[in-house]
């Protein structure tokens, strides 16, 4: 295979990511690697002046990105918010549902408003957003949704069961996803992390043994690191995952293996 097919299946050029929580953590690392691969990245999330710390990291690095503020909690809203979006460079062929949270309350302390935010944001946000974004995507005859679990997906944490809740649908939903859309050539597979040091796992690292527990728990040896995310970022989101839907790789160093 020559370099130019092997450029073929990586580059992003032409390409419009739309990246939700691109403020922070998962979410910024993604829009950036996006960024250097060569798509035009519309950066999404309630608060403007992180969104801008994210534009001026992809700006220093030579990509071209745009910032949307939005409550994605809203969900009637995130037809309009597509359409706004798609003014920027043209309608995504690119979404990536970072957005998240985890209130990490004991199972007992756990109020309905905090449930159903927990499920909203995290469960049916990557669906409605991605329902939004297929007619873009369907004009262009592809498309690429990449969603974001968890080991949750698979396992229990302490003080975690909405959260688990619903990473484990997304593992679901993304099967789903692929099913209803593939045949357009509009796939959708999700990223399932282990642990890393992000405003999310805030407690966790703020606690020296247990973030050395957590390391300990992957064949690696160590915890992720953001940069970690690019190259199955990119992967997910180029020619190169074509003939892959309905997965969820877990990018976890070894954590689920054990």
């Amino acid at each position: 295979m020559t370099g130019n097919a092997i450029d073929h299946l990586f580059n992003l050029s032409g390409n419009v990511a739309l990246v939700t929580g691109a403020g922070s953590g998962i979410g910024q690392r993604m829009a950036y690697a996006l960024a250097q691969a060569g798509a035009n990245v519309v950066l999404a999330g309630r608060h403007p002046e992180t969104l801008a710390q994210t534009a001026a990291l992809i700006a220093g690095n030579g990509g071209d990105s745009a910032i949307e503020t939005v409550d994605l909690l809203k969900r009637d809203g995130l037809s309009d918010f597509v359409d706004n979006a798609s003014k920027h460079f043209g309608a995504p062929g690119i979404l990536v549902n970072a957005a998240g949270v985890n209130l990490r309350q004991p199972a007992d302390e756990i109020s309905i408003e905090a449930w159903d935010m927990t499920i909203n944001l995290n469960l049916s946000v990557p669906f409605f957003l991605a329902k939004a974004c297929l007619p873009g995507m369907r004009e262009k005859g592809r498309g690429k949704i990449i969603n974001i679990g968890s080991l949750q997906s698979y396992r229990a944490f302490a003080n975690s069961v909405p959260y688990g809740a619903s990473k484990g649908g997304v593992a679901q939903l993304t099967r789903a996803m692929a099913e209803a859309w593939s045949k357009e050539g509009i796939t959708t597979n999700a990223i399932a992390p282990g642990f890393f040091q992000t405003p999310l796992t805030e407690k966790v690292f703020s606690d020296d043994s247990l973030s050395k527990h957590h390391a300990s728990m992957t064949t690696i040896g160590r915890n992720g690191e953001l940069e970690d995310f690019d190259g199955l970022t990119i992967f997910l989101a180029s020619r190169a995952s074509d003939y892959i839907s309905g997965q969820m790789i877990s990018l976890d160093g070894g954590y689920t293996a054990k």
